[in-house]
């Protein structure tokens, strides 16, 4: 007992482990809370190894210190943090999405930490209104007459039916009732809004007459196509057309709402992506349309609704609209990804989903040769081979569709795959790769050139922890 009290009383205090240099070169950049507690929290753990009789001794002050700076850097490390997509697909969901083009996320620096017209007219020297940053904008680019952004397209499905159908019916096929991330089911959000679904025809097959027979002249509210981006029924199928849907609503003088989900401005079918655009369901007449901003528009999340001013209008003035409503910072990135789209083809060079989307096997065999040359040439460690793969549009689109891609495989005989793929994760910049036969594959579809430097860095991370722990044993 009288060795365990010597033990204890060896203990430093709080104030003497807290004058340490390297401790002190935190308190420039670290709340002194987190270092306190860090500090607390290693003497806490030595006392109670000492009363627990896991120790016999206390380590060495080099040591101390460097398990405290250990603890510090791991908290100071934010939940929300940048990583390394390397899984070459290229709207991830869990990743965040779209990446932003570098204008777009400039346009968010510069508002993000100064005043801005978000609410002002400049002209005028009086207030003016959030929507009209974008409206001008997004009706160029797509030949809608009005437009509005909420914060996500749920919201964007929530605002249109509250205005236009609240206690009405709202009348949409089975085959088109789809669920989207996070278990977000059409008919839940529909009915929260305080409009009615009627449901038409079966899974695999809805006609014209299963929307004549559903409409009834008191109840009927609008008629609504809801395109299954995240999924597709194939075979004995049937379903009705934008256009003959817009005739049908024509026909009983009720108005058309299309969610069409993506938000694609720019025909990608050469580049294998079979997916109808926005200006097409423009063309087609529907009175509203409603899409993602951070999906095949490569914009920040949000809800954009585009088509009749009669009706945009009534959304505008909606209660819901001031509890959907975007930030600044949103706006400054859809403002500057839509202007962009005024340019298409340097928008298919700047805009980061399409510049994934549609880089060639030649551009993509070309990277993983770069990146594997990098690799050889700085952890040597490991094996490298190039191979072709198959990518993903990802972000609940295109959902039958794969790109043909190219990804550097990393692999060393007795070292698991899982393992090296757990590495790359708590490297400093993480990096997230998938693993096919027993092999790392980094996609490059999915990595910047910009990126290789850290993808390399993360890769000798790995390798070095692997070589400390063999060494150890």
């Amino acid at each position: 007992m009288g060795e365990v009290r010597s033990l204890l009383r060896h203990i430093p205090k709080v104030d003497e482990v807290l004058m340490d240099e390297h401790l002190f070169l935190f308190f420039k950049d670290t709340p002194r809370s987190v270092i306190v507690d860090s500090v607390r929290e290693k003497l806490d753990s030595i006392r109670e190894d000492i009363l627990e009789g896991r120790i016999t001794e206390i380590s060495g002050k080099d040591e101390l210190i460097a398990d405290i700076v250990s603890s510090i850097v791991e908290k100071k490390k934010k939940v929300l943090r940048r990583v390394i997509n390397a899984t070459g697909v290229v709207l991830h969901t869990n990743l965040g999405r779209a990446e932003l083009s570098k204008e777009a996320a400039r346009a968010v620096a510069e508002v993000a930490d100064s005043y801005s017209t978000l609410e002002y007219d400049l002209k005028r020297g009086q207030r003016g209104s959030r929507q009209d940053i974008v409206e001008a904008a997004v009706k160029k680019v797509t030949g809608a007459e009005a437009a509005m952004v909420v914060n996500n397209n749920a919201a964007a499905t929530m605002i249109v039916l509250a205005s236009m159908a609240r206690g009405r019916e709202v009348v949409v096929s089975r085959g088109e009732l789809v669920e989207i991330g996070g278990s977000f089911r059409i008919p839940d959000v529909m009915s929260e809004s305080g409009a009615f679904l009627k449901e038409v025809g079966t899974t695999n097959k809805t006609k014209a007459s299963d929307y004549e027979n559903a409409y009834n002249e008191e109840t009927t509210a609008a008629f609504m196509k809801v395109h299954t981006s995240n999924y597709r029924i194939v075979g004995f199928t049937e379903d009705v057309s934008l256009t003959d849907m817009v005739e049908l609503g024509k026909k009983f003088h009720v108005p058309v709402i299309y969610d069409m989900g993506n938000g694609l401005m720019t025909d990608l079918h050469r580049f294998g992506v079979n997916e109808p655009t926005v200006k097409d369901a423009v063309a087609a007449g529907p009175d509203v349309i409603l899409f993602s901003g951070d999906k095949l528009l490569g914009g920040p999340q949000a809800g954009i609704i585009i088509g009749s001013k009669k009706y945009i209008d009534m959304m505008k003035k909606h209660p819901l609209a001031r509890a959907f409503r975007v930030d600044k910072m949103t706006l400054a990135a859809l403002e500057t990804t839509f202007y962009q789209y005024q340019d298409e083809e340097k928008a298919m060079k700047d805009i980061p989903v399409l510049r994934m989307i549609s880089a060639t096997e030649e551009e993509l065999s070309q990277k993983a040769d770069r990146l594997m040359a990098l690799l050889e040439a700085s952890a040597p460690g490991f094996s490298y081979e190039k191979e072709s793969c198959l990518d993903q549009v990802g972000g609940g689109s295109a959902p039958t569709n794969y790109l043909k891609g190219c990804a550097v495989a990393i692999f060393k005989e007795g070292v698991p795959a899982e393992k090296m793929e757990r590495l790359l994760r708590k490297a400093e910049i993480p990096v997230i790769a998938r693993i096919n036969h027993d092999r790392v594959l980094i996609d490059v579809r999915t990595v910047n050139e910009d990126e290789f430097d850290e993808v390399v860095s993360a890769v000798g991370y790995v390798l070095r922890t692997i070589s400390n722990k063999e060494g150890e044993v």
